[in-house]
């Protein structure tokens, strides 16, 4: 059987992430800065001499656009890819297309840091985290998680929040530790699976 290959990987910046806007399930594109990283992703991934059965991505541009461009870089355009919102960024209903800074002057600091580092308290017409892992992680373990253990090599370019969850079950961290894990963005993340699905390896392609 072929290496049970699972590469992880964040959108490169967005237009709101430079504004410091919530962003959630609003749909903007990637920066300049964002092309450049998506396209050092695919680099990073081709350096590392490997190519892919199968990707998954949401439904949104930002994290299409990234798996395209580094779909480029290793030149499998037009690779089998699954597109879902299972997989989108958390939705931060409210706070969706506000300032960080505004909001914290609505809301104040302390709120909005608690919608924003908690596990379980979602901001006004939005998920948490824990809602966001609620339907993130049943579409890794039915839909993604088999493939990779019959050994499809696959290609996975979401968001921050939707990723954690598929790191949380992968690194069997507590929901205090996936708070604490900052994802930067476009930075592929290569996960080697042991048959029962635990993790034999991990490289982080920072820097």
């Amino acid at each position: 059987m072929s290496e049970r290959l699972l590469v992880l990987v964040r959108h490169g910046q967005s237009e709101w992430n430079l504004k410091n806007l919530f962003t959630g399930w609003k749909d903007p594109d990637l920066t300049e800065l964002g092309v450049k990283e998506a396209t050092e992703a695919g680099r990073k991934l081709k350096a590392q001499g490997l190519e892919f059965d199968v990707a998954f991505t949401s439904v949104l541009t930002r994290a299409q656009h990234t798996l395209d461009l580094i779909l480029g870089e290793l030149g499998q355009e037009g690779l089998p890819t699954s597109k879902d919102l299972a997989l989108n960024e958390r939705d931060y209903g409210d706070l969706s297309g506000l300032n960080k800074d505004d909001a914290r002057k609505k809301w104040g600091e302390d709120q909005v840091l608690i919608w924003r580092r908690s596990y379980d308290v979602p901001p006004p017409g939005g998920e948490s985290l824990k809602d966001t892992l609620a339907r993130a992680l049943p579409y890794y373990v039915q839909e993604i998680l088999p493939g990779v253990l019959n050994g499809k090599r696959t290609l996975v370019a979401a968001h921050g929040n939707s990723l954690r969850a598929l790191i949380m079950v992968l690194e069997k961290l507590s929901p205090e530790g996936i708070l604490k894990r900052e994802l930067a963005t476009g930075v592929p993340i290569i996960y080697r699976l042991n048959a029962d699905s635990t993790v034999a390896s991990k490289l982080d392609l920072a820097g």
